[in-house]
């Protein structure tokens, strides 16, 4: 297989045909401002470069914006997973208790209760959050008849965490709409078992904690055993794969010849440290002046879909602002943050594909947004130039995992609302991945539900770990 070169990137680089307006000048004008979100061979494989580097530092515990966090999940499912577990999957305002019956490796039953996080729960004192949780739990297990079983759980806890072990995590900082004083820096999984235990009603042992990407490798793993990648595409963006033990540095608990583990990359923060500045935008660099915490989330806000449709309106304000756009003047809404939504990308994008234009007008009616044919154009041509960026810098990462592992076969099993719903961030990602890694197979697949059937499975692998050792 012939060695990746910039020139054999550069000859397949051709997504972007050149914008064509009845003003011609004006095209010129629209394609000089936006050509940074055009990437070349040379820029991909630099980012690649860079990427491998990153990871290599994160796994020696040196300084890298890639935490490279160790899970301590040594295991992927076998098929020889038996019982009923729970899983507790929080991560916003809304969670969920769930209990699967798992027969040779399979769910073949599962139970689901939503319950709501008030405003004072999410944002006062710590324990009072984690005594509602015990309380759900223990609502939900007499409910279903459980009482005086002993059941093993998994706890999705969807916040930056460093993990210690298994069964332990220490909230780094809240991030979505939680604010509880007194959690940060403290283990969410021991405050849980502690408010459990509190209650003495019920027998249910919590023995592991993971996040929604390492949920989404177990549910693909045991969906498809050639999983080896979980990836999460929806309001942020992160990915964990099957490492080699003897590659990893940190490990704060007794080891017993584990071959592999998985390693959460929080790629979330990829270049958050300034290596990939070469890549940011103008417009990149808008989106991080006004969002909550700037100079950090840097990839996330190039490819996440919080910030997609956020990115795509910069730009548009910024062309309206130089008279390229609708007259020169905005909207009202236009102007307010958070008026363009991802969804509206991925609507224009399926008007693109299909060479019509009824989701564009639609969306820049509902703007307020006086337009003609060009401006219809201009749009169509900024949602997929930043559409098709995200899918390159996705599969840059991606291939560099899969040179990195060099297994015969890889699936990757993705979750999120953004590749979900994207009309074509799929087909880019998997074109992308075989450029930059040819010699490595592989298949991309959508996984759902990884964070509340990835935590029971995972809390079944570690029920057979602990009895085991």
């Amino acid at each position: 297989m012939a060695p990746v070169t910039a020139e054999l990137l550069d000859q397949h680089c051709s997504e972007v045909k050149p914008l064509k307006l009845e003003n011609k000048w004006k095209a010129e004008q629209v394609e000089k401002m936006l050509q940074r979100f055009k990437l070349d061979g040379k820029t991909m494989l630099k980012m690649a470069e860079i990427f491998q580097r990153e990871m290599e530092l994160g796994l020696a515990d040196k300084p890298s914006s890639l935490l490279m966090e160790n899970t301590y999940v040594p295991e992927l499912p076998n098929g020889t997973e038996e019982g009923k577990y729970l899983a507790l999957d929080l991560g916003g305002t809304n969670f969920r208790v769930i209990l699967v019956d798992l027969e040779k490796g399979r769910i073949v039953n599962e139970r689901v209760k939503h319950y709501h996080i008030s405003d004072e729960l999410r944002l006062n004192c710590g324990i009072k959050l984690f005594d509602f949780l015990a309380e759900c739990i223990s609502e939900f297990v007499i409910e279903n008849g459980l009482a005086d079983r002993v059941l093993p759980m998994g706890f999705t806890f969807s916040f930056p965490m460093h993990q210690h072990a298994l069964d332990s995590g220490i909230l780094k900082v809240w991030t979505k709409s939680f604010a509880c004083p007194g959690v940060e820096g403290k283990d969410a999984v021991k405050l849980l078992n502690e408010a459990i235990h509190r209650r003495g009603d019920n027998h249910v042992e919590l023995i592991c904690v993971l996040n929604d990407t390492t949920g989404t490798l177990m549910q693909g793993a045991m969906l498809d055993k050639d999983t080896a990648i979980g990836l999460i595409l929806g309001t942020g963006t992160n990915a964990c794969y099957l490492e080699r033990a003897e590659r990893v540095q940190h490990w704060e608990v007794e080891r017993h010849g584990e071959k592999q583990v998985v390693i959460d990359i929080e790629w979330g923060a990829f270049g958050d440290n300034g290596c990939i500045d070469f890549v940011k935008t103008e417009f990149d660099r808008t989106v991080d002046e006004k969002s909550l915490i700037p100079k950090s989330f840097t990839f996330e806000k190039k490819i996440g879909g919080k910030f997609m449709g956020e990115l795509v309106q910069v730009v548009l304000c910024s062309l309206t602002r130089e008279g390229h756009l609708f007259n020169g003047i905005p909207s009202d809404k236009l102007l307010q943050h958070g008026h363009f939504r991802t969804s509206f990308v991925s609507g224009i994008e399926e008007d693109s594909i299909n060479g019509t234009k009824g989701n564009t007008e639609k969306i820049l009616d509902d703007l307020g947004l006086d337009y003609d044919d060009d401006d219809v154009k201009i749009v169509q041509y900024i949602c997929h130039l930043v559409s098709l960026r995200a899918a390159q810098f996705v599969a840059i990462c991606v291939s560099q995992i899969l040179i990195r592992m060099s297994k015969p076969q890889v699936t990757v099993a993705v979750d999120g609302s953004l590749f979900k719903f994207h009309p074509r961030l799929r087909i880019w990602m998997e074109k992308y991945t075989k450029l930059l890694a040819p010699s490595h197979p592989f298949k991309i697949v959508l996984v759902q539900d990884g964070s509340g059937k990835g935590a029971a499975l995972v809390s079944a692998i570690a029920k057979r770990i602990t009895e085991k050792y």
